[in-house]
């Protein structure tokens, strides 16, 4: 269906919703599938213990990365609206929340995104500490933490001119795709070496896509539509949290990306997890198990409220259009992971 078409059919704010919806899915499915994951790939990584998990992640970050800088070069989509490069940006906030939400994701075995999927195939350590992440994070974007989050954000702010990397470097969107292409390079070294099972491959192929897509798609309606449209990528802090207020707050008609975006993801990995038959019901083993799950939601929530973005929303989205922060955050985010896993279970 052409976009002029479906804008006129679902409005702008139906529109939106959809594309989130169908672009969740597919994130869903694929992650479910390749068992997609940043936490698996930073341990992988950090212990040298193999790389499929590494190549799995490896393959969505440079598909993400190149299939965006290529749209950017062919035309079909422009970064600057999009709010890592339009607005002020927090140093201090990309790195003290990037090793927050890495210690989170080794305590709660599991980035915000892979908590979504395996909630949605019957994991209830998952939902649990999807909800938990969800309340931190609302409480960081605007109750009783948001003081605390804008204090430790204000240490080290840069205009937004200085958040472009592509710009600061010289590089321009054929720099980009050169730079993707290093790390597509990685991906395929990695994916040898494992000798990769083929849902590993084109399923992390797939979630590089999705981001890519939804940077297209927000653009592409953001230029038609009548009333303003974010330009925005996959995310899950913000997104998490707004969906669980929507729930437990009066029905409103207004929809955005955001409000499709979680119920697609849980909906494709559930229809994933239902076509390979991995539905399973599981809980906690013992009251340890649940401490160290609660602590690392409420790290992960508050973390990446304050960094700007999780896994996926910072360490993917963010970066396939060179965000300054966001690769800050990204690099944050393997520090925090590495050292939580060091200190609390490769010693033991």
């Amino acid at each position: 269906m052409p976009l002029d078409l479906l804008l006129d059919t679902l409005g702008d704010q139906g529109s939106t919703a959809l594309a989130g919806l169908v672009i969740g899915a597919l994130f869903g499915f694929c992650a479910q599938r390749s068992r997609f994951c940043l936490r698996s790939a930073c341990i992988e990584f950090w212990r040298r213990s193999g790389t499929a998990k590494l190549a799995v992640w490896l393959f969505a970050f440079a598909t993400a990365l190149l299939a965006t800088q290529l749209l950017s070069w062919l035309g079909e989509f422009d970064a600057s609206a999009a709010r890592q490069l339009s607005s002020r940006g927090s140093l201090s906030g990309a790195l003290v929340g990037g090793l927050l939400f890495g210690i989170g994701m080794v305590l709660a075995r599991g980035c915000s995104s892979r908590m979504l999927v395996l909630a949605a195939n019957g994991n209830l350590r998952a939902l649990l500490a999807g909800l938990i992440f969800a309340v931190t994070a609302q409480a960081a974007l605007a109750g009783s933490l948001a003081p605390l989050r804008q204090w430790i954000a204000g240490w080290w702010t840069v205009p937004a001119d200085s958040r472009n990397l592509l710009a600061l470097l010289g590089w321009g969107h054929g720099g980009g795709l050169a730079f993707g292409l290093v790390w597509l390079l990685a991906a395929l070294y990695c994916a040898r070496r494992a000798r990769l099972f083929a849902w590993g491959l084109w399923g992390g192929i797939g979630v590089g896509l999705t981001v890519a897509l939804a940077w297209l798609a927000t653009y592409q309606i953001s230029l038609q539509a009548f009333t303003p449209i974010p330009v925005e990528a996959l995310s899950f802090t913000g997104p998490s949290a707004r969906t669980l207020m929507r729930v437990l707050s009066p029905w409103e008609p207004a929809l955005d990306f955001d409000l499709g975006l979680v119920p697609g993801v849980a909906l494709g990995a559930f229809i994933a997890a239902w076509q390979s038959q991995e539905l399973k019901l599981e809980g906690f083993k013992d009251g340890q198990s649940m401490r160290r799950y609660i602590l690392g939601a409420i790290a992960m929530g508050f973390g990446g409220m304050l960094a700007g973005g999780c896994a996926v929303g910072a360490g993917i989205s963010g970066a396939a259009i060179f965000a300054l922060t966001a690769w800050l955050t990204l690099i944050a985010m393997w520090i925090g992971a590495g050292l939580t896993d060091y200190w609390l279970d490769r010693r033991r």
